[in-house]
C-alpha cells in the first residue's frame, strides 16, 4: 500500500535496529507492532523486515522496520541496511553491561555508513523490569547517549510494555515530516474527522497517546 484514503503518498521512513544478540531488538518491534511479548526467545536469522502505518499530530506515515541479528556471523550484512536508514536505534540490555559496552562499535558502523547529519540515532536500555538485575544505571545510558550525540535515549520494558509507544512517539517527533508540526494544536479533540478516520483505519497505528505504563521515563538528549 503506497497511498492513503485520499490518494496521497505516504512518507516512508527506515528505521534499522541494532545492538548485540538477546538484547530485545525483535521483542520491541513485536510490542509496537502487534502488542505482544513472546518469552521464548528466538534469534533473528540475518534480517527481517516489517512495515506499519504509523498515525500522529494528524499526519500518517509509512514506517518501514529492519530488524538486524546481534550474531557475529551476520555483522557483514549490517552496513548495507544502515546505508539508507533515516534512524537507528541501537538497543543494550540494562542487566548486561557487555551489551551496553558495543554501542560504541555500532554508533561507529552507522555514522561510518550514514554520517553525522544524516541519520537520527536513538539509544534504548531494554528489559527496565528487571531492575534488581541491573548492570548499567539509567545516568550511565543518558551520559553514553550525550556523549555518542544520540538525539533520543529511553528506558524501555518490551515484556512490560514500557515505554515502547512513547519511544516510537519520540522517534515519529524527530523525522522531518513532524518538524513543522506545532505540539498540542493538532491532538484529536473532536473536531478533526479526516484524522480520525486515519487513525482508526485498519493496520495503523495510532501514537498520538502515550503509553498506558505512563511517564515519558528516559530523557530527549
Amino acid at each position: 500500500m503506497s497511498g492513503n484514503r485520499t490518494g496521497k503518498t505516504l512518507t516512508k521512513y527506515k528505521i534499522v535496529f541494532l545492538g548485540e544478540q538477546g538484547v530485545g531488538k525483535t521483542s520491541l518491534i513485536t510490542r509496537f507492532m502487534y502488542d505482544t511479548f513472546d518469552d521464548h526467545y528466538q534469534a533473528t536469522i540475518g534480517i527481517d523486515f516489517l512495515s506499519k502505518t504509523m498515525y500522529l499530530d494528524d499526519k500518517t506515515i509509512r514506517l518501514q522496520l529492519w530488524d538486524t541479528a546481534g550474531q557475529e556471523r551476520f555483522r557483514s550484512l549490517i552496513p548495507s541496511y544502515i546505508r539508507d536508514s533515516r534512524v537507528a536505534i541501537v538497543v543494550y540490555d540494562i542487566t548486561k553491561k557487555r551489551s551496553f559496552e558495543f554501542i560504541d562499535k555500532w554508533i561507529e558502523d552507522v555514522k561510518n555508513e550514514r554520517g553525522e547529519e544524516n541519520v537520527i540515532i536513538c539509544i534504548v536500555g531494554n528489559k527496565s523490569d528487571l531492575s534488581d538485575e541491573r548492570q548499567v544505571s539509567t545516568e550511565e545510558g543518558e551520559t553514553k547517549a550525550k556523549l555518542l550525540g544520540a538525539k533520543i535515549f529511553m528506558e524501555t520494558s518490551t515484556k512490560a510494555g514500557y515505554n515502547v509507544k512513547n519511544l516510537f512517539k519520540k522517534v515519529a517527533k524527530s523525522l522531518p515530516e513532524f518538524q513543522d508540526s506545532h505540539s498540542g494544536e493538532s491532538e484529536l479533540d473532536g473536531t478533526n474527522e479526516r484524522g480520525k478516520l486515519e487513525a482508526n483505519k485498519p493496520g495503523v497505528i495510532d501514537i498520538t497517546t502515550t503509553d498506558q505504563q505512563g511517564q515519558e521515563g528516559g530523557c530527549q538528549c
